[in-house]
């Protein structure tokens, strides 16, 4: 049996049974924290409950304190419960929950608030005592760097990043830093050593499902493909045979732009050369709430001379506000050789990319965003179904995040330079009307 001890804050003891496991975690003094487990094992538990013990023994003024999944949805579901359960010994001298901002408050001025990365603008202008990014292989990695590590930066917060492998991507990164750097936690939690899932249940668990799911789900396998994964395997391919490596630029070829044009969400941009039968991707470039502009400045500043530029066939639609297009705005600012991809099904556009994947080598520096979005980029999980065997089975659609993007640029740039395509007239040029073109 383990011995559990109970939570207890100040001269406050609350209803919370520390797992052996867990114990370490609850007293460390480390200002970040990176914890990886096998499904089940109770690390959101212990994160609510280190969370609200923060908010109410802060020596802050108003302690601010958060918990941030890739989706709100998914905060609700995951952790709204616990959060209630956790404060409600704690209505009696004065804590109070806010149903619809997802919040608790304390008599000490302290809130725990749930949020989702799906909705960053929520969390821009905040400032923040400690915070749990849980799942954090799902999030756009630029959440954290570009506004939660700087909404801790006045108050000298806290972070502890939680989550199962998905593939060696930003969390693999940030765990591998974990165990090396100073003022860093790491716990990594597998069935196999933990014994919290009967040995019976973990049996059947294996028999049910896919050996990459129970390595990923069961023992935090970060070598695992990541399930429903489009490219996992062929980036895995390129990583063993070493073609995600140092990949420089050949000052005697021109460079072909590919393009996944956002309006709300990101623009993504893959820089790549045919060198014989290899192609080169030696860079990429994303950016979201900018001009048009902007990315044109970007591909001026890069030492690259340009054979032509990949757009998506819906960048010949013009916008009611000007009535041009925005093949045509791209050609006023000095681009030439534009070129449409090719219309096509999703699905198509994705066996493209895997005969592409083959013949890429790819700058490891300079693409590691868009790298990370090839390895994650995966069909959108259906858990309402499953076969035979009780795998959940995948739906026909990939989930739109923050991988789809880079995903989807990487796609028209397949189509448009890979052999095949050109002998099918995929290189044609584009010829403007005059009108509209300034």
């Amino acid at each position: 049996m383990h011995e559990h001890k109970p939570m207890q804050y100040s001269e406050l003891v609350v209803d919370y049974r520390r797992r052996d496991q867990f114990v370490g975690f609850h007293d460390r003094l480390e200002r970040f924290a990176c914890i990886v487990t096998h499904r089940r094992a109770g690390k959101t538990v212990a994160c609510i409950h280190d969370l609200q013990r923060a908010a109410m023994l802060s020596r802050q003024i108003r302690p601010r304190l958060a918990y941030l999944s890739p989706f709100l949805k998914q905060s609700k579901a995951v952790a709204w419960d616990y959060l209630r359960s956790a404060m409600a010994p704690l209505r009696a001298i004065g804590a109070s929950v806010h149903e619809s901002e997802l919040r608790v408050d304390y008599i000490n001025g302290g809130q725990v608030r749930l949020y989702g990365a799906d909705n960053p603008d929520a969390l821009r202008g905040i400032y923040l005592d400690g915070i749990v990014l849980d799942e954090y292989a799902d999030m756009d990695p630029r959440v954290w760097s570009e506004i939660i590590r700087p909404a801790l930066a006045d108050r000298a917060g806290w972070a502890v990043f939680i989550g199962t492998p998905k593939g060696r991507n930003a969390f693999f990164e940030l765990w591998r830093r974990a165990q090396s750097e100073a003022n860093w936690f790491s716990l990594m939690l597998k069935a196999s050593d933990t014994a919290l899932i009967p040995a019976s249940e973990l049996a059947l668990a294996k028999r049910d499902l896919s050996e990459e799911q129970y390595a990923q789900e069961f023992e935090c396998s970060f070598e695992a493909a990541v399930v429903g994964a489009y490219f996992g395997k062929l980036m895995a391919r390129a990583e063993a045979e070493r073609r995600i490596a140092a990949v420089p630029c050949d000052p005697a070829a021109p460079v072909w732009t590919s393009w996944d044009l956002g309006v709300r969400d990101a623009t993504a941009i893959w820089f790549a050369q045919v060198i014989g039968r290899e192609i080169r991707i030696i860079d990429y470039y994303e950016a979201s709430g900018v001009d048009l502009g902007h990315y044109v400045r970007e591909l001026n500043a890069r030492p690259y001379v340009y054979a032509g530029h990949v757009v998506p066939h819906d960048a010949q639609a013009r916008e009611l506000g000007t009535g041009k297009s925005r093949l045509e705005v791209l050609a006023s600012l000095g681009l030439k050789n534009l070129q449409v991809a090719p219309m096509h099904r999703l699905e198509d556009g994705i066996n493209a990319v895997r005969v592409f994947l083959p013949k890429c080598w790819f700058d490891a520096a300079k693409c590691a965003r868009g790298i990370d979005a090839l390895k994650l980029y995966r069909a959108e999980v259906d858990e309402r179904r499953a076969d035979p065997s009780g795998i959940p089975l995948l739906k026909p659609q990939p989930v739109h995040d923050w991988t789809s993007h880079a995903a989807d640029s990487f796609r028209y740039l397949a189509l448009t330079l890979d052999r095949q395509a050109m002998q099918t007239g995929f290189y044609r040029r584009i010829d403007y009307a005059s009108e509209g073109v300034v």
